[in-house]
Order: C-alpha cells, then structure tokens, then sequence
C-alpha cells in the first residue's frame, strides 16, 4: 500500500478569499476540504479499509495544533503543511515555512496570452528530456519518477536543502511514452490553445490535484482532448499555467532544448 500524501498553505490572506470558504466560514488553507476529499478518495484505491480519521474537521484540527506550534513566537506566518496518511491508517501532519501570498493565488487562471500583458515573475519551466511510465493520479510519499526528472533537468530533489546547477529551470514538465503531457515535477500543467486554458487528462498520468480540480470547476481550465497535448506541439517560450494546492497558480514560459542533461 502507498503512504498518501496531501500538501496545503496556511495563510491569514486566504480568509479574505471568500473562495476558499469552507463549511466554517473564511478559512486560512488552501482549498483545505478539497484535500480531504482526495485523500479519501485515495485510500479506497489504494485498498485502505480504515479510513474514519479523513474528515475535515479531524485533519482541520491536527493542522491547527502544528499551526500553533510552529506559529506560537513568530506571529501569522505563511505555512506549507504536509499530511501523511500511512496505510496503518495514522495521520502525520507536519509544517515549514512558506513565502506569504501577497495577492489571489488564481488571479494567474485568468491571464490571457493572446491580449494581456505579460506579468512578473514569470517561471523557466523545461522539458524532461525522456519519457517517465509508471505514474499515477494518488499524490503518495514516492517521489522517485520526480526526483528523477528533477534531477536530468540540474534541480534537486524537492525538499532538498542543495542548490540547483546555475542554469537550470523552475520546473520540468513530464510526458508519458506516448510523448502525451502529464503534469510537471510539482505541478499540473495548462496549455492556452483555442482560446483557453487546457489541461492534460488525469488518464494521460497525472496526479488529480486540487486547483487542478477547482480551476476546472470554475472553468479556468477545460480538460484535454486524448493526446492533444503533444510533445509535437509545445512551442519554445509559449506560456504555460502551473499549480497545486500549495502555490496556486502561477505562469511560465516554456523553455526547449536548453537542457543538455541526460541523467
């Protein structure tokens, strides 16, 4: 069985975000009952029978406790907190600090190539330079397929403390062995074609993410057609919409063949 993974920010600017509402009102995680229904989702398919400790008030008031405790001397700070759920059935939920949200983590969902000006920062996202098999839509603890791609690309594997080869990107962007988009190393992937944002189908090999699934809810995004999303047509400095429940969203623009690195 795999150990499941969820990621969320806490951040005091979300509970002026009244999407990110829950059942009690403003709250300071992002899109917090949405990573609850995943892990539930997720421990069916993944054979966990016991799973009555997955409720939004239950992990709502574990990320509380570690909130206070990593915030009791430093005031409000912004936070990426991680829940493990082990297939013993134990809930692990731990904290670190993140950079703090200075405007709406969606507002990126919104921008047009086609007639906005181009915001800043702008992400450097690569290509993987070799197809990756064996994904799968549960966020779990085995990051091995993304630290691998990470790693072909000059950056370390995430959470590593270790600093990056001087000319390597943000982030990569993987493909499965069909030469089929899938998602990048920590994020799911949007592609502006036909006059909005597409994203790669969760049957191409990504993971369900949970702005991924908001943004389609709120048609920022409308999924793929099969195999639309292509090597073949991924152009050099083209933009590219990235996100997870930790950043939001965020922009980029796809840089091609700059990276010589084969692992």
């Amino acid at each position: 069985l795999y150990t499941l993974l969820g990621s969320t920010r806490y951040d005091p600017f979300l509970l002026s975000c009244p999407w990110n509402n829950d059942v009690d009102g403003p709250s300071p995680y992002l899109l917090l009952p949405y990573q609850v229904d995943r892990l539930v989702a997720s421990a069916a398919l993944n054979g966990q029978l016991s799973h009555d400790g997955l409720t939004l008030s239950n992990i709502k008031a574990l990320c509380n406790k570690v909130v206070r405790e990593r915030n009791n001397t430093d005031g409000e700070n912004a936070l990426k907190v991680r829940i493990v759920f082990h297939p013993s059935g134990e809930l692990v939920v731990t904290a670190r600090p993140a950079e703090p949200l200075t405007r709406d983590p969606t507002l990126p969902s919104l921008f047009n190539p086609a007639t906005d000006l181009a915001p800043e920062p702008v992400l450097t996202i690569h290509i993987d330079t070799q197809p990756t098999s064996d994904s799968t839509s549960l966020k779990t603890m085995d990051r091995r397929i993304y630290d691998d791609a990470r790693m072909r690309a000059g950056l370390q594997p995430f959470g590593s403390s270790d600093s990056p080869a001087s000319d390597a990107p943000d982030d990569v962007i993987m493909y499965n062995t069909r030469n089929v988009v899938t998602e990048s190393t920590v994020c799911n992937v949007s592609f502006y074609r036909r006059g909005h944002w597409i994203t790669p189908p969760l049957a191409a090999g990504c993971i369900s993410g949970v702005m991924r699934r908001w943004l389609l809810e709120q048609h920022r995004i409308f999924e793929a057609v099969e195999d639309e999303l292509t090597l073949d047509n991924i152009k050099d400095d083209e933009w590219v919409l990235v996100s997870n429940g930790v950043l939001g969203c965020k922009l980029g623009r796809i840089k091609c063949h700059t990276s010589s690195k084969t692992g």
